[in-house]
């Protein structure tokens, strides 16, 4: 399906689509060699192939600017891969949490549901919004609607990952009080900062371009010329950030710094690994949804969880090494999603 005018308001780059598009495929190809080993890393797999086909897409759309079905395709895609990015640090602090329970501020069982339940709506709002502005046409009421769709979604996703950071911060800062900051634990931490600072830039950006795109609607502004007449901003502020996001957790893979099984944490001394039972919650499944916080045991200072980490005599020590120590065993076993 084509229009009959170029769907672009600039002259797009032929050659940067392809640049991107062969970074960000590289990097999944390199997550799938390495899934085959550690099999944990399912949501960047995921996420790397919708962006990459995004920007495939992208790089066929700009030599045909004028066909709609390509124009929407690539800004679906290139809109709804950094969410699913997004939902592989969920993954990642979840197992933290479960390598360090006495220090979770919530069940890390839901750590990865909690944070994906509402990445699924960001996911949602930014695709369907991506696809109304694109098949928009020059119709204003569809145009205004799918601007409104992806600036919820933004400012929801700046939430989420601020809301990350803060429970990384809460992580951090309780391991280095109690001296159970390992080298893993601080590896884990610092690549979670620096990933959720790289998505939060690029929500910025898109925030900004979606406010400055809607004020266009009335009288556009220099910023708003700017976005709308220049593509390298896109490959600054959207393609740049996702890039280096995607080769960071390829470099440091929390396949190599965390034990796959989730009922094996850290002892209190912070050195020892110990397997214990996991993570049991004295409440209903359903409760634990609804209240992952467990804020209503907090507040009346009886958490509803095992503190099974206060009885470290209770369970054995793990002979094969410790991930705290740089010495654990690497496994094949698969992190659950």
């Amino acid at each position: 399906m084509a229009t009959d005018i170029s769907l672009y308001p600039y002259n797009p780059s032929h050659v940067l689509p392809i640049i991107f598009a062969t970074l960000v495929g590289l990097s999944l190809l390199l997550y799938v060699f390495q899934n085959l080993y550690w099999r944990v890393m399912y949501f960047m797999c995921w996420g790397g192939a919708v962006f990459t086909t995004g920007w495939i897409l992208r790089a066929v759309s700009t030599y045909h600017p004028t066909h709609l079905g390509l124009y929407v395709g690539q800004a679906v895609c290139i809109y709804g891969g950094p969410p699913i990015y997004s939902a592989a640090e969920y993954n990642i602090l979840g197992r933290l949490l479960h390598y360090l329970p006495m220090h979770a501020p919530l069940n890390p069982n839901r750590v990865l549901y909690f944070f994906l339940y509402l990445g699924v709506l960001v996911e949602a709002l930014t695709a369907a919004g991506a696809a109304r502005i694109a098949a928009a046409r020059g119709d204003l009421a569809v145009y205004k609607s799918g601007g409104t769709l992806i600036s919820i979604g933004l400012v929801l996703q700046a939430v989420l990952e601020c809301l990350f950071m803060a429970i990384v911060a809460w992580l951090h800062r309780r391991c280095r009080r109690s001296g159970m900051l390992a080298p893993n634990v601080r590896s884990l931490c610092i690549m979670l900062y620096g990933t959720s600072t790289l998505i939060l830039l690029r929500c910025i950006y898109r925030a900004v371009e979606a406010f400055a795109t809607f004020n266009s609607l009335t009288s556009c502004s220099h910023l708003c010329r700017a976005l709308l007449l220049h593509d390298w901003y896109i490959y600054a502020f959207e393609a740049a950030p996702m890039v280096m996001y995607t080769y960071w957790l390829n470099i440091i893979h929390p396949g190599r710094l965390l034990p796959a099984q989730s009922n094996r944490y850290l002892d209190l001394d912070g050195k020892t690994e110990r397997r214990g039972p996991g993570w049991t919650e004295k409440r209903a499944t359903w409760w634990t949804f609804l209240d992952p916080f467990d804020l209503r045991g907090r507040a009346r200072g009886q958490p509803q969880h095992e503190e099974f980490w206060l009885h470290p005599q209770s369970w054995p020590v793990c002979e094969d090494g410790s991930y705290a120590q740089r010495t654990g065993t690497k496994s094949r076993v698969a992190w659950p999603c």
